[in-house]
């Protein structure tokens, strides 16, 4: 099985035109949807099990619920013109000590489904403007805008969505 670059060795350009936030709501709107399709043909046994040391299936797509708190919290954030995001747990403990693996695959993507479609919900309400707006990014070292953390959101929902599928075609 290939293997993927790990998230946190990742590095950014943010360069995105604020006029272009439409299109990156739209690539939040949809992870959802792709995450639904990708994990409906895994069959049950394969969605908890792990590969070497990395998360199961099921425990990525909690893992991307478990993140909407921070994402939804960043928001607050740059709402607030705070000066620095509020930093992510890069030890994934909320992930960790979570039990997805105990959890109905359903019960995860609507939760998943739920929170990112409130979050949406509170994009779709702010004015152009608001897109522009910057914090600092303490991990990153970066000032960040808004329209650069839906970037970065949509990455992190694309690198999940790839590892589920690898992880679902290569056990």
């Amino acid at each position: 099985m290939s293997s993927q670059q790990p998230w946190i060795e990742r590095r950014f350009e943010f360069d995105t035109a604020v006029e272009l936030y439409p299109q990156l709501i739209e690539r939040l709107r949809e992870t959802p949807a792709r995450l639904e399709e990708v994990v409906a043909s895994v069959a049950g046994g394969l969605l908890v099990r792990r590969h070497e040391d990395s998360w199961s299936i099921q425990e990525n797509v909690g893992h991307l619920g478990d993140l909407e708190d921070l994402m939804a919290g960043r928001l607050d954030d740059f709402q607030a013109g705070a000066e620095e995001l509020r930093p992510a747990d890069m030890s994934n403990q909320a992930t960790r000590l979570a039990g997805h693996n105990e959890k109905k695959i359903e019960d995860l993507l609507r939760r998943f489904r739920d929170r990112r479609e409130a979050y949406v919900a509170r994009l779709e309400s702010l004015s152009p403007d608001d897109f522009a707006r910057s914090a600092h990014h303490r991990r990153l070292g970066v000032q960040m805008r808004l329209i650069d953390q839906l970037f970065f959101q949509a990455e992190h929902d694309d690198h999940h969505l790839a590892r589920i599928r690898q992880l679902s075609r290569g056990l």
